[in-house]
């Protein structure tokens, strides 16, 4: 386990990190979520130190990060890191043997990687004759061909379009699977719902929600429902606690002042008998995180 303890820094007279507490376990993965300059990178630079504490300390299994400890993190960065004039092989390779790995068995891997996330291009291409895109997935490559055990990544879906996501996501799955500690930061919330087991949501340096991922939206109570039925919207605002009706696919979005609110709702669309669709949950995460940004209602 890595425990991030008291864990605060001061640039100055600015407070970037703010008495931070975290664990990160074996097998899970922990979103960590805020508006630029939140601390997000902050933090990640102090876990990979390169920056130093000003309070607090970091440690993983109860003792400080080694070197050792080092060569079993994987990083990719938000500044995209690849040196242009370098081959795929080239690059992937400098990086794995830094990280430990021989020369061959990287070479192996590399093919497999390339197929894995369906690269476009071939290992001898330099890297700048990349899309941006493809670039991006040969820089997880080699921040994963290592097989790491804690692995660090900010941003790392930034630019990538639905198909590319999802196949660095299923990579970031089966890391998890295989017992890594893994931390992600992202602006892309339904990522973030996705992929992580828990939650850390950072604002100004300070935490502000930190859980487990279902427990902190649940807090929240079932204040949405997604409804499927002919009953109009007319008929929907004679009830009192119906805040906002907005069409969504083929029904509509409903939020209401409280969720006892839906058990009226329920009975209204039901007194004919069939509802095609009828879910009551709690807010989004997007709709959370703008919440806590504004200081606002989470219904605003």
């Amino acid at each position: 386990m890595i425990e991030l303890k008291n864990l605060t820094k001061k640039f100055g007279d600015k407070l970037a990190v703010d008495d931070m507490n975290m664990q990160l376990k074996p097998g899970h993965v922990v979103g960590l979520i805020g508006q630029n300059g939140a601390g997000k990178t902050t933090t990640f630079r102090m876990m990979l130190d390169f920056i130093q504490p000003t309070k607090g300390t970091i440690s993983w299994d109860g003792h400080a990060i080694t070197n050792k400890d080092k060569q079993n993190i994987g990083f990719l960065p938000e500044e995209r890191g690849l040196y242009q004039k370098l081959t795929v092989e080239q690059q992937v390779l400098y990086f794995a043997e830094l990280h430990g790995m021989k020369k061959a068995d990287a070479k192996q891997q590399l093919q497999s990687w390339m197929k894995k996330l369906d690269v476009v291009g071939k290992v001898s291409d330099k890297v700048q004759s990349l899309s941006k895109g493809n670039a991006q997935k040969v820089q997880l490559i080699a921040t994963v061909i290592t097989e790491p055990s804690l692995l660090i990544l900010d941003e790392p879906f930034t630019g990538l379009d639905p198909v590319n996501t999802q196949l660095m996501m299923n990579e970031i799955l089966r890391l998890k699977q295989n017992g890594a500690h893994i931390i992600f930061s992202s602006h892309n919330m339904s990522g973030v719902e996705k992929l992580s087991d828990e939650l850390l949501m950072l604002k100004h340096g300070k935490t502000v929600l930190s859980g487990e991922l279902n427990t902190i939206r649940e807090s929240f109570g079932r204040s949405e429902i997604y409804l499927e039925s002919p009953v109009t919207n007319e008929q929907l605002l004679t009830i009192p606690g119906i805040l906002d009706i907005q069409k969504e696919g083929a029904g509509r979005h409903i939020k209401l002042a409280d969720s006892s609110v839906g058990k009226e709702v329920f009975s209204l669309v039901a007194k004919d008998g069939y509802v095609p669709v009828f879910s009551q949950q709690p807010p989004t995460l997007d709709e959370i995180f703008r919440r806590e940004v504004t200081g606002g209602s989470v219904n605003e």
